[in-house]
């Protein structure tokens, strides 16, 4: 079993309020100029959806919304048993290795979240355990979304930039990737707050599209994009994850960031992705369609995103809330695909657990 089922370096939760100011300083930290970035593709990834809470053991999951890389996904489906009340294992086949990180994404009306325990290589296939949990703290049954990536080798064109890291509480990194050829960094400040830095990726205002989740094999733990500052020289954001009582908790957590590339990191193939950015509107740069459809956004409680042209089964989507209080957001119910159009609902909750409308960062990717 790999070690990452085993997660190291976790503190206690300690009741500090967050600290706007501090936001300010991490990211007032001066950090080196980085080369040109260049195109990145994974070298081992899967992706599925849980569409039943309850599954038997064994359970293969929607066919239409899982793929990966290794041979065959069709013949060789991923499998999800449940191993506790809001606790599963993901079984992906034949891509056991080292490195990579994971995302999840709940999909529910109700408010309870779902988050990363681990993952790790188990024969030849991996393992990637989700916890979800009520926004009371308690487990919880839910749809959800996982995804896991990993990437080693010299980038290679064609697209955009891709990066990610897996950080521990202190901010030591236990594995990250960078398609520049740059070094991830990431610096842990006041309880619940870190600053990681992606040198030689994106550009000098916002770019492209973050995800960001929770790893924590204890308790509920919940993460989220607090602030972005763009930089030619590289991004840096600022990551803030709240324990079930919305106080500031330090907890291990995975960030991607792809410019004009699916949210894994491959692109052309796939061909149809897209991802997009609402934060009281939607910047341009973090609005992109890979067919060159014009992307629609309707505010609500959920929202709607549609993304017209990209609708290709087998695929899957994942959401992250953006701001810095102990809100969180995720998809509401499955994403439809009418006439090419992929529709996408996510649905974002304030501290108590009430559906608000909110900022939050989407993405959405077909395998092929």
């Amino acid at each position: 079993m790999h070690d990452r089922f085993e997660a190291s370096g976790f503190r206690p939760a300690r009741s500090v309020p967050l600290v706007l100011a501090l936001l300010a300083a991490l990211l007032a930290v001066v950090v080196p100029a980085a080369a040109p970035a260049h195109a990145a593709v994974p070298d081992r990834w899967g992706f599925a959806y849980l569409d039943n809470p309850t599954p038997p053991p064994g359970y293969v999951p929607d066919t239409t919304r899982q793929w990966g890389s290794w041979a065959s996904p069709a013949a060789n489906p991923v499998k999800v048993d449940q191993v506790g009340l809001g606790a599963y294992v993901v079984h992906f086949p034949l891509i056991g290795g080292p490195g990579g990180i994971a995302h999840a994404t709940a999909v529910n009306r109700t408010g309870t979240w779902c988050q990363i325990q681990g993952w790790g290589t188990v024969g030849t296939g991996l393992d990637v355990k989700v916890a979800c949990y009520k926004p009371t703290g308690t487990p919880d049954n839910s749809p959800f979304t996982v995804l896991f990536t990993s990437s080693t080798g010299t980038p290679a064109p064609p697209g955009g930039d891709y990066g990610y890291l897996y950080s521990t509480v202190s901010g030591a990194l236990v594995t990250q990737y960078n398609s520049s050829g740059g070094a991830n960094l990431s610096s842990h400040g006041s309880t619940g707050i870190w600053k990681a830095w992606l040198p030689g990726l994106g550009s000098s205002t916002e770019l492209g599209n973050v995800e960001v989740t929770a790893v924590d094999p204890s308790q509920g733990a919940r993460c989220k994009v607090a602030t972005w500052a763009p930089a030619a020289t590289g991004q840096t954001f600022v990551v803030a994850c709240f324990n079930a009582g919305n106080v500031p908790y330090d907890t291990q957590w995975t960030l991607s960031y792809s410019v004009k590339r699916a949210v894994h990191g491959p692109a052309f193939p796939p061909k149809s992705f897209g991802y997009l950015w609402f934060n009281g509107g939607v910047p341009g740069g973090t609005n992109f369609n890979s067919v060159g459809g014009v992307n629609g956004f309707a505010a609500g409680v959920p929202a709607t995103v549609t993304l017209p042209g990209v609708a290709v089964p087998s695929d899957t989507a994942q959401v992250t809330a953006y701001g810095t209080g102990p809100g969180w957001c995720q998809l509401a119910l499955p994403w439809s695909r009418v006439s090419g159009t992929v529709k996408l609902n996510p649905l974002c909750f304030n501290p108590g657990g009430a559906p608000v409308s909110a900022p939050f960062l989407t993405a959405y990717t077909s395998a092929f």
